[in-house]
């Protein structure tokens, strides 16, 4: 009995915390718009929009069907009539358009069913009403991009306080509900002037407050989807204003543990500031090492795709500036001041020097930084204490390896310029030529050594079928690859 009455009082509970639903109010079916004389449109259209402030109880799915059908058939009717009625919205609906809205939106979210909800991992919990509600968010949204709609009327209904209840919707655990409310925040952030700082500054608090107070809210991806277009907006230079709302209220984003619900969108912003002022830079990547990462690997992953994005529009000089990869560099660069670390690695050198000596070799001719290349010095002296022989072996190596590889891009580049002559300058007609698809060292190389064929045209330039014999035969009459052309040719490569 208990139990029963349980379950009854936590369905009382959720419908009386998201509306006040009217039981008791029936419906009659009204002539169609399309039906009645023009000059009494706008009235019906008021008497609809009326009829459609009433809100039914969708948890009790067989409960005031009859009723629930009239007001769907309303609202399509009331779409219809706003999309293709020129003239469609006068100043006498604007009031019952925007009552009707808030009846049916307007409401307390209640608490999610799973106290434990995890966003990532747990489906969300979708809106019960959203037959009816859907329908409405689709008729407000018609509403706002009509080219009938003026916003010198619809400020007198749509104000502060109505925008202060439209963004506590976006928190409802329903995706489809808050890809609704972005649409609509963002048409009417564009077409009401004096509410967009209203607007910027309550999303600013949200985000503080999800931050530093709640690390819980549901809307974080949509709105920074918004402010990713406003930003791109803003008119320059900056104002002092937006610089402080990317690193008091965008970049502190980067702390909760639910980074990658919205980490798209959040990288978007900051990359689209950077774009408008380069010199916030360094600020950002200040940013990025402070919130970083250091015990969770799919953030860090996160991390670095958005320091490249970063690096993809980043300036010269602002490169020079920014000190992240230098600073990483550097503090890993320290290990060697380490005497445990330095132990376990002059324990474990034949192993660790061959994978590290050519990455160290490299920056200490190459990088930029002469911090960096000073303490790769200091490395490189500390491997050579360690094991001087393998450090010498290890050295020719790499002065071989980047000899041949130089080589090797020669004779690339060689090759396809002799491709390149052979396409601009063809042989006069009728004289056949025998094609080759490598350069001249390796069929050198080939014809030095009698029992390894040269590759002849193929069978298919002469008329044929068959092609070029690159095998030898056995004494048992099978076919192999000479081991020396295997590893000449791969040599070449």
């Amino acid at each position: 009995m208990i139990h029963s009455w349980n379950r009854w009082r936590k369905k009382r509970i959720n419908n009386s915390s998201r509306y006040n639903v009217d039981s008791a109010q029936e419906l009659v079916q009204l002539p169609l718009i399309k039906d009645t004389p023009s000059n009494e449109q706008p009235a019906l259209v008021i008497e609809k929009l009326t009829q459609c402030q009433h809100v039914f109880d969708f948890y009790d799915p067989v409960a005031q069907l009859k009723c629930k059908e009239i007001k769907r058939a309303a609202l399509n009717e009331l779409i219809d009539h706003i999309t293709s009625t020129k003239g469609a919205i006068v100043e006498t609906i604007y009031p019952a358009v925007i009552k009707m809205v808030a009846k049916n939106i307007f409401r307390v979210l209640p608490p999610s069913e799973n106290c434990e909800f995890d966003p990532e991992e747990d489906e969300p919990t979708l809106e019960v009403s959203w037959p009816h509600l859907q329908l409405v968010y689709e008729l407000f949204l018609r509403f706002l991009e009509s080219p009938d709609f003026q916003a010198s009327i619809g400020k007198k209904y749509i104000d502060q306080r109505f925008v202060l209840k439209l963004l506590d919707l976006f928190d409802s655990e329903d995706p489809r509900e808050r890809d609704f409310l972005k649409t609509v925040l963002h048409r009417i952030y564009g077409k009401f002037l004096g509410l967009r700082a209203f607007i910027r500054k309550h999303i600013n608090n949200m985000f503080l407050r999800f931050v530093y107070e709640t690390d819980s809210f549901n809307g974080v991806g949509e709105l920074l989807e918004i402010l990713g277009s406003i930003i791109n907006g803003f008119a320059l230079p900056l104002k002092q204003e937006h610089k402080v709302f990317l690193v008091k209220v965008l970049l502190p984003l980067h702390k909760p543990k639910c980074l990658s619900l919205y980490h798209a969108q959040l990288a978007y912003c900051v990359v689209q500031f950077i774009e408008k002022d380069s010199s916030l830079t360094p600020q950002v990547f200040e940013a990025l090492l402070k919130f970083w990462p250091r015990t969770c690997s799919s953030k860090e992953v996160m991390f670095l795709g958005e320091v490249e994005e970063i690096l993809d529009i980043i300036e010269p000089e602002q490169f020079k500036k920014s000190s992240i990869l230098s600073s990483v560099a550097e503090r890993a660069l320290y290990f060697w001041n380490n005497e445990y670390i330095l132990s376990l690695i002059e324990d474990t050198s034949s192993l660790v020097m061959p994978i590290m000596f050519p990455a160290l070799y490299r920056i200490s001719k190459e990088h930029w930084n002469q911090t960096i290349v000073a303490l790769v010095y200091n490395v490189l002296k500390t491997f050579m204490e360690m094991n001087g022989k393998l450090f010498d072996e290890l050295t020719s190596t790499y002065k071989g390896e980047r000899i041949r590889e130089k080589q090797r891009e020669k004779d690339r580049d060689a090759f396809w310029k002799k491709m390149e002559a052979l396409e601009l300058n063809p042989p006069p007609e009728g004289k056949e030529v025998t094609p080759s698809l490598f350069p001249e060292k390796l069929t050198d190389y080939l014809k030095k050594d009698g029992s390894i064929p040269v590759p002849q045209a193929t069978a298919a330039a002469t008329g044929g079928d068959k092609s070029p014999s690159l095998v030898k035969k056995t004494s048992t009459g099978s076919e192999t690859t000479p081991k020396k052309l295997r590893l000449g040719f791969l040599g070449y490569l």
